[in-house]
Parts: structure tokens; C-alpha cells; sequence
């Protein structure tokens, strides 16, 4: 329950059969625990594919390009695990977020009967979103693409194909943070596998080429010493050509460039909201209204769900089992409601309607 100034109502789909609590039709039974959450969205998944894509081939470069040619067993071995266990990692935190209820709300709950249910009392009223007719805990958003209200809702990811939300913030994190790590664990490596491997090739070309420059073509070289490969590095850069390996790692160090940007943007943006309590819609929409907010430590607690420890990290761990909503979490207390125009009261109310001490339903 939440203290509220009088509302200012949004002009979307103000049609009588919306606004009415028994049009709604009953929710359907709620579905048994474990099932799998998955919006069937084309970009969504199109977006997700890529993203896997991009890992993947992230992933080939440096293992066939820049580690398995290598002869520093000890680097390659090293480099491989990090990256691969940061990969992993990465692939799963993305997994748990686009399959994780972000907290939608029960889909068409709405009803008479769910209402007088409440048994609300004077001065309180119930925030019903006309698009999926489901009534709106405080902070819970309208999604277009989820077609559903979400919990705490921070914004819809396409990476993802899902909203960030109360559930799976912590998977998002996690993925924008490995993804980043990833990024830029593979531009180091594509810049040490540059100067190292490249500059020594180059170095022992000019000393292969040099002397036979110097000398002339009536040299004491056979015409069978001309025609046999010159050997020229003593380590190999990669089991691709040259122009092959050169474009590899070219288009490795854009995509993580382009990765490590973006991703680090989003990991400090969610760590933010995480710690000032304030999702992006919130952010975004500037609603200063006089709510209870939590301290930034307990809000990063909970979003990670319980203290600090190595479980932080882990995308297998989480919200074992979300709090279901309470009575006192549909319901939300009003200082004034001057502005009535727009609201619907309950049949037991519809008749005495008051600016302040009424049960009302209100559209949002």
C-alpha cells in the first residue's frame, strides 16, 4: 500500500468495455510451477540468436585463431579457461533472463469478484491496466511486446527477448557483466597476439629476406635453394592465411569494441537503478511520488537475494521462490482524488462517489 497524490490519468484506451471490472474475463488457472517463460516475439528471438551468434564466433577466433596455433601451452591453457568459463557464464545469465518470469502480473484479475475480494476501504482504490485488464501492484508496468504488466519493470531488452523486471534483474546484470568481461578479455588477447606473434613474424621475415636483398642474382644460391619454402617464424599465429587471420581478428576487435561499450553501459546503468531503488520507466517518467524506498544495500539485497557471497555471480542461483502478492499489494492509498472524471467506482460506490473517502477503480 502506497500514498499517492491525486492521479493524472493517461489517454489510452478509454472504451467502456475496458473500464469496466466485469467485462474482465476471470483468469485463467495459474500455471504449474516450472514453466518455462518464453516471449514469442520475431525480434526478440531474432536479437537473441545473434547474440548467441556473436559469442560463438567470438569464441572460434580465439580458440582456432589466437590460442591452439599457439606453443605457450601455459598461456593458451590459462586464457582458454578464463574465456570459456566467462563465456559459459555469459550464455547462461542470458539463458536465465529470457526465460525467467521478470514478475508479470496474473493476466485478467480484474474482476468484480477479485475486487470486492479486497473489501477495500474508504480512500483506498485498485489501479486497473485497461490493455490486459489485470489490476497494477505499485511500480508495475504496462509491456507492449509481453503484452502483460510486469513487476518493477526496468524496460524491455530485445537481447534478451524479455522485460527486466523484479525476477530476472539479476540475470541481466550478470549477462551485461560477463559479456563485458568476455569483450574485453578478447580485445587484450587479439592485442598481445598483434604485437607478439605479428612482430616476430615480421622480424624474421626482414632477417630471412635481408641478406638474400643484398646479394645479387649471380649469388651462391641454387636455383634449387631459390625454389624451396622459406621458413620464416619459429611460431606459428594461426592455422588460417595471413589476410584470413588479419580480417578473423579485425572483425573480433569490432564486435568487442562495440560489446564492451554498450554492455558496460547497461551494467552501470542496472547497478544504478539497483542501488537509488528507481527503475529506468520510473527514471524516465520522473513520477516523484511519496513512496517508502528502500536503503541501497537492502535494495541490492534483494535484488540478488541475500547477502553477499559467490552466489552473486552464479546465473544458477536467484529468486528460489518469488513473493506472491498480498491483498495490501493491490491496493493503494489515496491523499485526494479531485480529479474524478476519468475513474470508475465500484457498484457499492458508483452511487455516492466522494473526492476523497470513495473505493474507487481507476484506469492507468
Amino acid at each position: 500500500m502506497m500514498l499517492i497524490p491525486a492521479h493524472h490519468f493517461r489517454d489510452i484506451e478509454r472504451k467502456p468495455e475496458y473500464l469496466q471490472p466485469e467485462k474482465c474475463v476471470p483468469p485463467p488457472h495459474p500455471s504449474p510451477v516450472g514453466t518455462m517463460w518464453f516471449i514469442r516475439d520475431g525480434c526478440g528471438i531474432a536479437c537473441a540468436v545473434v547474440t548467441w551468434f556473436l559469442v560463438l564466433y567470438a569464441e572460434f577466433v580465439v580458440l582456432f585463431v589466437m590460442l591452439i596455433p599457439s606453443r605457450d601451452y601455459v598461456y593458451s591453457i590459462i586464457n582458454g579457461i578464463m574465456f570459456n568459463l566467462l563465456a559459459f557464464l555469459a550464455l547462461a545469465s542470458h539463458c536465465r533472463a529470457m526465460l525467467t518470469d521478470p514478475g508479470a502480473v496474473p493476466k485478467g484479475n480484474a474482476t468484480k469478484e477479485f475486487i470486492e475480494s479486497l473489501q477495500l476501504k474508504p480512500g483506498q482504490v485498485v489501479y486497473k491496466c485497461p490493455k490486459c485488464c489485470s489490476i497494477k501492484p505499485d511500480r508495475a508496468h504496462h509491456c507492449s511486446v509481453c503484452k502483460r504488466c510486469i513487476r518493477k519493470m526496468d524496460h524491455h531488452c530485445p537481447w534478451v527477448n524479455n522485460c527486466v523486471g523484479e525476477n530476472n534483474q539479476k540475470y541481466f546484470v550478470l549477462f551485461t557483466m560477463y559479456i563485458a568481461l568476455i569483450s574485453l578479455h578478447a580485445l587484450i588477447m587479439v592485442g598481445f597476439h598483434f604485437l607478439h606473434c605479428f612482430e616476430e613474424d615480421w622480424t624474421n621475415l626482414l632477417q630471412a629476406y635481408g641478406p638474400i636483398r643484398e646479394e645479387t642474382a649471380e649469388a651462391r644460391i641454387s636455383l634449387h635453394e631459390k625454389k624451396q619454402p622459406l621458413k620464416v617464424s619459429s611460431t606459428e599465429c594461426s592455422s588460417f592465411s595471413p589476410p584470413t587471420t588479419v580480417i578473423l581478428l579485425i572483425l573480433l576487435c569490432f564486435e568487442g569494441l562495440l560489446f564492451l561499450i554498450f554492455t558496460s553501459v547497461m551494467f552501470g546503468t542496472q547497478v544504478h537503478s539497483i542501488c537509488t531503488d528507481e527503475t529506468g520507466i520510473e527514471r524516465l517518467k520522473r513520477k516523484h511520488q511519496p513512496r517508502e524506498r528502500t536503503g541501497s544495500w537492502k535494495s541490492v539485497k534483494e535484488t540478488f537475494d541475500g547477502d553477499f557471497s559467490l552466489n552473486w555471480f552464479n546465473p544458477f542461483s536467484g529468486l528460489r521462490h518469488p513473493k506472491p502478492l498480498s491483498d495490501g499489494d493491490w491496493v493503494r492509498q489515496v491523499a485526494s482524488l479531485s480529479d474524478t472524471e476519468n475513474t470508475e467506482t465500484t457498484e457499492e460506490q458508483s452511487e455516492q462517489r466522494k473526492d476523497e473517502d470513495s473505493v474507487e477503480v481507476i484506469d492507468e
